[in-house]
């Protein structure tokens, strides 16, 4: 059995992925696209904003109270591979990504919740 002291170790020491994720109403089939550097992170604190009634997003705030949070589901659609080397630099691999997602998927007005290009959430 682990001590708790391992388990924090392991905990610190975890690779934590960035990259592009979207939260998506199967109601209505808007998203809210976003980037993060902690995808693992993202999705509790957007659930626990959504709950709380207070997301910055306030269509999307709006849709969760009135759809219901079975409706949305939260989707992972490309995590960046760290690559050791001087010519890796993740803010410029999650800015590349995020240029190339909202290029495809456009959720802006009737397709999403975004107001703009900006998606970096953290």
């Amino acid at each position: 059995m682990k001590t708790r002291k391992e388990i924090i170790r392991e905990y610190k020491e975890r690779k934590i992925s960035a990259g592009i994720f979207q939260i998506r109403n199967t109601l209505k089939n808007k998203v809210l696209l976003g980037s993060s550097k902690n995808l693992e992170g993202i999705w509790n604190s957007n659930r626990f904003q959504l709950s709380a009634g207070a997301h910055r997003n306030k269509k999307l705030q709006e849709d969760w109270n009135e759809c219901g949070a079975e409706c949305f589901i939260f989707e992972i659609l490309e995590v960046i591979e760290e690559k050791d080397g001087p010519c890796f630099n993740m803010e410029d691999e999650l800015t590349l990504l995020e240029q190339i997602w909202v290029e495809k998927i456009k959720p802006f007005d009737s397709n999403g919740y975004n107001d703009n290009s900006n998606i970096r959430v953290a």
